[in-house]
């Protein structure tokens, strides 16, 4: 009886994040990227090209690194793709409080395998009530800002506007590319910059006020994807590796 429950426990680690540390199952997040060298933050792969992360993770040309393909920052797997950054496009022409978004460009395309694969943009945009999946490399505990090594992942449900809005403090405003997710008794504080968030399969979040890593009561507000389509679509075709043909460098 003792080695069935053993077999069904590790069954379920293995099919979820672990519950006691939110640990994602490795490589289960093969579109998850990692920004360092200078910025420490997350994005998230959609293309070999192209990386979306927030306004507040910005990386620079050729001295930054995404790492794509990682699960454990301390070590290296044989999975990993270390790659420079070449153009970092934030959302133009100014940073408001109604935007957070920035493109970075690979300076080589990304390979992709078993653990780096691109997530698809949103076809359509997410509903109240919706369970989503926020992966990152911070903290899960509220007010404790020690990084982790491991990726973390949480559940979150989609919260209505009206809800999020109420729980803001006085010096942020809502604006139409917010989307909240997080409430009181559920996983809602993942404390990284960029965290990606992912609803039925499709790219829809990334993490801009974490107010649930402040209070788990409120939720916790992401730059509403959905509302960028065109943008994103336009700076890779503006943006091209045909069109800009930065210096090479090697890693």
């Amino acid at each position: 009886m003792n080695l069935l429950l053993l077999a069904f426990t590790l069954g379920l680690a293995g099919a979820s994040p672990l519950p006691a540390n939110k640990e994602c199952k490795p490589h289960s997040r093969p579109w998850h990227v990692r920004l360092h060298g200078g910025t420490q933050c997350s994005g998230a792969l959609i293309n070999e090209w192209w990386i979306v992360t927030s306004f507040e993770c910005q990386p620079s040309p050729y001295t930054s690194i995404a790492t794509l393909g990682e699960h454990d920052k301390t070590v290296e797997e044989g999975t990993e793709q270390h790659i420079p950054v070449a153009d970092v496009i934030p959302h133009s022409p100014y940073r408001s409080p109604l935007h957070s978004l920035t493109m970075v460009r690979l300076a080589r395309p990304a390979r992709f395998t078993q653990y780096v694969q691109p997530v698809p943009l949103p076809s359509r945009c997410p509903q109240p009530g919706e369970t989503c999946s926020v992966s990152g490399w911070g903290s899960t505990v509220a007010n404790h800002y020690e990084p982790s090594p491991h990726l973390k992942c949480i559940t979150v449900p989609i919260v209505d506007d009206e809800t999020c809005m109420n729980t803001f403090p006085e010096y942020v405003f809502w604006g139409p590319g917010m989307v909240c997710a997080g409430q009181a008794h559920t996983d809602n504080c993942l404390n990284d910059r960029g965290g990606v968030m992912v609803c039925d399969g499709q790219l829809q979040g990334l993490t801009w006020f974490r107010h649930g890593c402040r209070d788990p009561a409120d939720p916790t507000v992401y730059t509403k994807l959905c509302k960028y389509s065109h943008w994103i679509k336009s700076v890779m075709n503006n943006f091209s590796p045909e069109t800009t043909h930065p210096p090479l460098m090697t890693t």
